[in-house]
């Protein structure tokens, strides 16, 4: 089933808006990605515009940064401890933005889209 994402039928103050007869093919999305934690995996997505999205389906190492030392290295993700955008994600082990991770270098807080970024991104957790 396709996600609709076009304005609402109604305004803020209940009005409704005059709609038109079709969808159009820009206000479709799609299924979110669930980045898990497994061997690399990522697909190729077209956007608007002929643009790219890489999606990463599952990922088994992070480039962290240590603020300390100012240097990325490559850490491999254990487990998924901390999920802001949804509890039930750290039962799957779902990768999002803002997630806290642990890493053989420690915990590490996610600042990438794995979902549309293509790569696992983050800073470590003191």
């Amino acid at each position: 089933m396709a996600i609709y994402q076009a304005r609402s039928k109604r305004g803020k103050t209940g009005t409704r808006f005059k709609q038109r007869v079709a969808k159009k093919a820009h206000e479709l999305g799609r299924e979110p990605s669930f980045t898990g934690i497994g061997e690399n995996r990522t697909i190729n997505v077209r956007g608007m515009g002929n643009n790219r999205k890489y999606r990463t389906l599952a990922a088994d190492f992070a480039n962290i940064l240590d603020k300390k030392t100012k240097k990325f290295t490559k850490a491999k993700i254990k487990t998924v401890v901390e999920n802001p955008a949804n509890r039930n994600y750290v039962r799957r082990n779902i990768i999002t933005k803002g997630a806290i991770v642990e890493t053989d270098k420690g915990k590490a807080r996610i600042t990438s889209r794995p979902g549309q970024d293509g790569t696992v991104n983050a800073v470590l957790v003191d």
